[in-house]
This record gives structure tokens, C-alpha cells and sequence, in this order.
């Protein structure tokens, strides 16, 4: 097939690392977006970032939905790619881009008009929560080109080009560092220039996509970004996709509610604390996740051609790479959280509250990086409901626990234990179930 690269052949342990590699770095370049903002609204003060975090929320909810398409791309399109099957592999690709057009343009259209009941809900002082409304309606209207962007980072992960998404995100990233302090502080914005700021680069991001796959690469031979739908390639992407954006989405829903609790218990400094840390800490999993991604990538090939010995390796070697990683990322967080917080909040009162969380957050990482590699193996294997089961079950635990903790007196640490323990309990039993099913199937 034109433009693919096999990883059905060839050593395993560089095939990983130069997937794995660009796609790490592309998760934290996409997850650097809101943190680059982050960074430079926090000196605008606390309550501009609980306005940012706010809306964070639901952009993060909006990219949870964006992988339905990354995720159905990455496997449908490396599946059928491992199959040898050209065909199939373009008209997957061209209906996660049709899909992801339609979904995004849906989406951000009931952001944009329903932002104020939906910010209202997080009971934030009045201007704060005004802030937050026009800080979601600009950034949904740019919902198409996040969608899109990640429609097309799945096609060149599942062609083992992962490179090229790398490059073209980083382009953006560098394009908000240098407009964010622009637009806040030089042209004196405020958050609407944060808002712009992230909207512009999206765009760039996903044009220079454009401009790559129609006058430069010539991937898989070239297919059609919109095309009409049909029923046999639908449901598999939907079969793929749904139940993890499923379970993201969810997610986003249960972190709707603690932060609301967070809100309750510790003012607009605990939804700070928990809509920042929860940033702070996605760059960790967004980190990790590079690894997962090249796993599930690197699996769905050689699964399709029947390189069973070659899955089992793969997935042994990325266990000890994230392994690595967690017991890095818990020994940062433990013991020096309040001083990673001040680098995005400098405000005293933020960074003592936001340090509690990444201390008692840093006992989970080694766990939650268990449950992001068994999360590529499942993906990889196209069994993406068993991840999904055990998220949703999991994360759905998290508010009777904080609600227990909370009548206990434990105020707003009871939000961040909620979230360490489940999250340690993901990884646990996720690991299990495969260990369980891993003889009957390789």
C-alpha cells in the first residue's frame, strides 16, 4: 500500500519506540494547548483559571467524544492495512472524517448555545461564570478543526506515519505559545485572548493537515474526506470508537460533578485545584498515552496477520516502559506537588490547595499507567468494550466514595482520595482481565 509502513515484519522494540515516540509527543503537544493557557491565565489570578477550568472541563469532554474517530481510525484503518486491504482502508479513513465532521459541527453548535445553563451548573461567582460562557462559545465554534485534526492523527498512526502528526500539532502548540501572551497581556484580552489564541492554532493545525494529505502525501493512494456513509463501514467504526469515547465522555460527567463538589467544599480555589491538576496530571497520561497508542497500533497489524508471538512482546515491553514512567511521575507528584503546581497557578493559597491534590493523585500513577497499556492491548485487539466496562464502573465509584469521605469531614480531600483510589483499582483489575482471556486468544 502507497504511503503505509508494515509493522508486521522487522524489529519490535524500535517499531514501538518510533511509533510511540511522535505519538507521546503529539498527546502532550495536544494536551500542552490547555496548558499553555493555563500557565498564562494563572496570572491573571485564581479566579480567571477556575473560569478556564470550567470550560476545561468540557473541552475535554469534547475531545473524549473526538476519539471515537482517532480511536475507529487507528484500528479500522491498521486493521485493514494488516489485512492487506487498500479498499477498506481508504473508505474507513474517508467515513471517520465524514463521521467526525458531522459530530463536531452537532456538538459545538449545543455548546455555543447552551453555555450558560451548562457553566451555571459549577454555582461560581456571577462574573466568573460569565467569563467562562464566553470563553466556551469561542472555543466551540473551533470544535470541527479538533475533531477533524484527530480523524486524521488515527490515519497516520494506523499507516505507521506517526511522525507527521507530531510535526503538524507541534506547529500549532508553537503558534499559541506565542499568541497567548500576545493576546492577554499585550493586546490585554484577558481569557477571550486565551480563547482566540487556541482557536487560531486549532485551525492552522488541522489546514497544514489538509495540505499534507492532498498536496504532499499521497496516503494509502489517496481517498475522498467526505463521502456517503455506508452501514458495513459505520458500525465498525462505531463498534471500535463508541465505547471509548463512551467512557470518556462518562468521565467527563462524573469530573463534572466532583468539581462541582470540589466547588462546594474549597470555593473557586478547589474547582481550581481540581480542574488544574487534573491538567497537570493529564500530561502524564497524555504522555503515556503515546505508548498505549503505538501499542494498539502496533497490535492491531500483526493481530490482522496472525504475529501473535509478535503482540505478546510488544506488550511486555511497553508494561515496563510505562511501569518506568508511573513510579517516575508518583515520586514527582509525592514529594514535590506544591512546587509542579506553582508553575502554573504562583498564588500561595492555589498552590498549597493543588499540592494535597498531586501528593495523594501521585499514589495512583504507577496504576493508572497499568490501565493505559492494557487499554492499547484491548484496543489493538479490538476488544474496546472491557476497558470501557471497567472505566465507567470505576469512575461512576468516585462520587459515592467523595460523598462518603465528604460526610466524614474530609472536606475537599476527600475528592482527591475518590480519584487515587479508583483509579488504582482500574489498573489492578484491568490487568487482571486480560491476564484471564490472554491464553485463549494469543
Amino acid at each position: 500500500m502507497q504511503g503505509i509502513k508494515s509493522l508486521t515484519q522487522g524489529p519490535i522494540n524500535r517499531q514501538l519506540f518510533n511509533l510511540a515516540i511522535p505519538i507521546m509527543a503529539t498527546s502532550f503537544i495536544q494536551m500542552a494547548y490547555s496548558l499553555t493557557d493555563m500557565a498564562w491565565v494563572g496570572r491573571l489570578g485564581s479566579e480567571a483559571v477556575a473560569a478556564v477550568g470550567a470550560v476545561g472541563i468540557l473541552t475535554w469532554m469534547s475531545g473524549s467524544i473526538a476519539l471515537l474517530n482517532k480511536v475507529g481510525s487507528e484500528v479500522s484503518v491498521g486493521q485493514s492495512i494488516g489485512a492487506r486491504s487498500e479498499q477498506d482502508a481508504r473508505q474507513f479513513a474517508s467515513h471517520n472524517i465524514s463521521i467526525a465532521l458531522l459530530i463536531s459541527v452537532c456538538w459545538g453548535a449545543l455548546l455555543f448555545l447552551f453555555a450558560s445553563p451548562i457553566l451555571h451548573i459549577f454555582e461560581l461567582k456571577e462574573h466568573i461564570t460569565e467569563n467562562a460562557i464566553t470563553y466556551l462559545r469561542i472555543v466551540s465554534t473551533g470544535f470541527p478543526f479538533v475533531f477533524l485534526s484527530a480523524a486524521f492523527t488515527g490515519i497516520y498512526n494506523a499507516a505507521g506515519r506517526s511522525k507527521t502528526p507530531f510535526y503538524i500539532s507541534g506547529t500549532g502548540l508553537i503558534m499559541n505559545i506565542i499568541l497567548d501572551p500576545l493576546f492577554i497581556f499585550g493586546f490585554g484580552w484577558g481569557t477571550v485572548g486565551a480563547a482566540l489564541a487556541t482557536w487560531l492554532s486549532e485551525a492552522t493545525v488541522f489546514g497544514i493537515f489538509v495540505y499534507q494529505l492532498r498536496c504532499k502525501d499521497d496516503l494509502l493512494g489517496g481517498f475522498p474526506f467526505l463521502t456517503r456513509l455506508k452501514g458495513k463501514y459505520t458500525k465498525r467504526i462505531f463498534k471500535l470508537g463508541l465505547p471509548v469515547a463512551t467512557l470518556n465522555t462518562l468521565f467527563a460527567f462524573v469530573n463534572m460533578f466532583l468539581s462541582r463538589t470540589a466547588s462546594e467544599q474549597g470555593g473557586h480555589l478547589g474547582l481550581m485545584a481540581f480542574t488544574t491538576g487534573g491538567q497537570i496530571e493529564a500530561i502524564t497520561w497524555n504522555t503515556s498515552q503515546g505508548f498505549s497508542t503505538g501499542l494498539s497500533t502496533f497490535i492491531a497489524q500483526n493481530y490482522a496477520a496472525g504475529e501473535k508471538s509478535r503482540v505478546k512482546k510488544a506488550w511486555r515491553t511497553t508494561l515496563w516502559m510505562t511501569s518506568i514512567f508511573g513510579t517516575l511521575c508518583s515520586l514527582l507528584f509525592i514529594f514535590f506537588g506544591s512546587e509542579v503546581f506553582s508553575i502554573f497557578v504562583p498564588e500561595p493559597d492555589a498552590y498549597r490547595i493543588g499540592g494535597d491534590f498531586l501528593r495523594i493523585d501521585g499514589y495512583s500513577q504507577l496504576f493508572m499507567m497499568l490501565e493505559i497499556t492494557m487499554q492499547g492491548v484491548f484496543y489493538g485487539l479490538g476488544r474496546t468494550v472491557p476497558p470501557a466496562i471497567i472505566s465507567i464502573s470505576c469512575n461512576y465509584m468516585r462520587i459515592p466514595i467523595a460523598l462518603f469521605l465528604v460526610h466524614l469531614g474530609m472536606g475537599v480531600d476527600a475528592i482527591w482520595w475518590a480519584v487515587s483510589a479508583t483509579t488504582i483499582a482500574k489498573g489492578i483489575i484491568l490487568t487482571l482481565w486480560f491476564i484471564i482471556i490472554k491464553r485463549k486468544i494469543l
